[in-house]
């Protein structure tokens, strides 16, 4: 039987979404909610923003995001401990029913966004449910595996989108009329408001309109990774089938799109250009970040195009050698795969020009904000590569194709904050 243009097939392969009771932080046991919230882990920016969130609160979210101690093992049994700790001298609360969340962020200048946070159902890419747009790094998906094991919770949410303007944007507009469940102002100035929508027509709304959608993960492509992993530790049903997400409807709430840059630790700018001579053009630019991100911003109209920084100037870096592409790059991709800065980046760049692993962080950080990217290539004598950012319609096309595109090749936002509810799977 079909309902509105979809199969049941089309139904059996779209979005579950599962009430759950979410475990928050009691407002009265610390000294703000804003206090003990953080970025995503892989946002947090070591060592400043760490110990800065540390000392914020005594028991903020970093505390069990990412744990700090002398060994893997040592650092994952320290958050579970903390965890426990927390929930036994009631920091943290269990809400008193199964919900769905309506979650919203605005700033000053007028940036709006809404979505529903629950527990979702985990599937593979070929199932064609979620769509993965960006390759992870099996060390990081091993490291966020032995925390979740260990403190048997999803602590953060990842930031996933759909393309909807249907009954579930209608439920959570509605709900957000409601005096809210919290709220708080972060130091970035974002202020944060959460509901609970317990009512079963509401909550019934919303999953049979995501029943009929596919999403695209924005942000956590780690840590869906690791949903997947854990979920086939654990026989099925069990809590590990579904996983913690924020999912945003692009149709009404358009993300912004911000370029990842990377940090190339041991490799002086003077070197990383000198390796460029004959293969790129070289522009060295005597401009401040802004002008200098224009410049980059105009190149990458006419092709592939980069700022290196970290020698207290920047540089411009575009039109590649043809030939050098055509001996670098995979020629079993799509064409607009081959042709990213991010593909150009470690393809050709990381791996043929610099020798650069991309997949160790002593030699390769990947960083969000330009400015702290500059500021530590040059206190650390390595060379910043800024980046330009991918359009989503690019990134949305490319993961419908089943391609996947370079590791951190982008970073929407704004990305839900850490420590606002938490959900527990075993205790």
């Amino acid at each position: 039987m079909n309902t509105a243009g979809h199969s049941e097939a089309t139904e059996r392969r779209g979005l579950e979404l599962t009430p759950f009771r979410g475990l928050r932080y009691d407002p009265e046991r610390v000294g703000s909610l804003a206090a003990v919230t953080s970025p995503p882990y892989d946002v947090v920016v070591r060592p400043d923003g760490l110990h800065h969130l540390q000392s914020a609160d005594p028991h903020n979210i970093v505390r069990l995001i990412l744990p700090q101690a002398d060994t893997p093992s040592a650092r994952n049994e320290q958050a579970a401990d903390t965890l426990r700790r927390w929930l036994a001298e009631g920091i943290l609360t269990t809400d008193p029913e199964p919900a769905l969340y309506v979650y919203e962020q605005r700033d000053g200048d007028g940036m709006l966004q809404r979505g529903v946070i629950g527990a979702l159902r985990v599937s593979d890419p070929s199932d064609g449910v979620v769509l993965p747009h960006e390759d992870v790094m099996p060390p990081v998906v091993a490291d966020r595996a032995a925390l979740m094991r260990a403190t048997r919770a999803n602590l953060e949410p990842l930031l996933l989108t759909y393309h909807g303007n249907g009954a579930a944007a209608e439920v959570v507009e509605r709900t957000a009329e409601q005096p809210p469940l919290l709220a708080t102002t972060t130091e970035d100035g974002f202020h944060h408001s959460l509901w609970a929508v317990t009512d079963p027509a509401d909550v019934a709304l919303i999953q049979s309109d995501l029943a009929h959608h596919q999403a695209l993960i924005a942000d956590g492509h780690h840590r869906w990774a690791t949903y997947r992993e854990l979920r086939t530790e654990h026989p099925s049903p069990s809590p590990w089938d579904h996983g913690l997400v924020l999912l945003v409807d692009t149709a009404r709430y358009p993300l912004r799109v911000r370029a990842i840059h990377r940090l190339l630790h041991g490799l002086p700018v003077a070197q990383a250009l000198a390796a460029l001579e004959g293969r790129f053009r070289v522009q060295h630019l005597a401009a401040p970040l802004p002008k200098a991100l224009e410049a980059l911003a105009d190149a990458t109209c006419t092709g592939n195009a980069f700022l290196l920084a970290g020698d207290g100037a920047f540089h411009l870096i575009d039109r590649p050698d043809p030939d050098l592409l055509a001996r670098t790059i995979p020629e079993d991709r799509p064409a607009a795969w081959r042709s990213l800065d991010a593909t150009v980046l470690h393809a050709t760049l990381l791996e043929h020009v610099w020798n650069v692993p991309e997949d160790s962080p002593a030699h390769i950080a990947y960083i969000h904000d330009t400015a702290a990217t500059v500021a530590k290539a040059e206190r650390d004598g390595g060379t910043a590569v800024l980046m330009h950012p991918v359009r989503e319609d690019v990134v949305r096309d490319l993961a419908r194709q089943g391609v996947t595109m370079p590791r951190k090749s982008t970073s929407f936002g704004p990305k839900p904050a850490s420590g606002l509810v938490l959900r527990a799977l075993e205790f």
